[in-house]
C-alpha cells in the first residue's frame, strides 16, 4: 500500500486512534435524564444511547499526474443513535423501572392473536373434510 504513510491516512488513523481513547469500548450505554418532580412523585428519564465510527484509507483518484507520485485519501464518519427506553419513577420513597412499550408490539400481539384465533376454525373443517 503505497498510500498507507500519506498525511491524509496518518490522519485518519490518528482521529480513530482519539476516538478510541476518548470514548472507549462502550458502544451503548444508558444515560439518565434531569429528575422532574411533581404531586411528589420524581420521574428520571432513561434513554440508550449508542455510536459508532470508522474510517478508511486509500489511494487518491489522480487527475493524470506523476506515476511516481504516491498521494491518499482518507475519511472518517460516525453516527449516533439516542433512544427512550423508560423512565424511574421515585414516590414515597420507592423507586421503580418503567420500560416503554413498544407500540408495535402492542398492536402486533393482539393482531396476530384474532388472526390465529379465526383461522383455527377454518383449518379444523378443512382436516375434517379430508379425512
Amino acid at each position: 500500500m503505497p498510500w498507507a504513510g500519506t498525511p491524509a491516512a496518518e490522519a485518519a488513523v490518528a482521529l480513530m486512534e482519539r476516538l478510541t481513547e476518548e470514548l472507549g469500548t462502550r458502544s451503548s450505554t444508558v444515560v439518565h435524564g434531569e429528575p422532574v418532580t411533581a404531586g411528589g412523585v420524581t420521574v428520571v428519564p432513561v434513554a440508550e444511547v449508542g455510536f459508532g465510527f470508522g474510517g478508511g484509507a486509500g489511494p487518491a483518484a489522480s487527475a493524470g499526474g506523476d506515476a511516481g507520485e504516491e498521494t491518499g485519501a482518507g475519511i472518517v464518519g460516525g453516527g449516533v443513535r439516542a433512544r427512550p427506553r423508560g423512565f424511574i419513577e421515585i414516590k414515597d420513597g420507592t423507586a421503580t423501572y418503567r420500560p416503554l412499550r413498544s407500540p408495535w408490539r402492542d398492536a402486533a400481539v393482539p393482531l396476530a392473536a384474532f388472526a390465529a384465533g379465526a383461522a383455527l376454525p377454518v383449518l379444523l373443517r378443512r382436516l375434517a373434510r379430508h379425512r
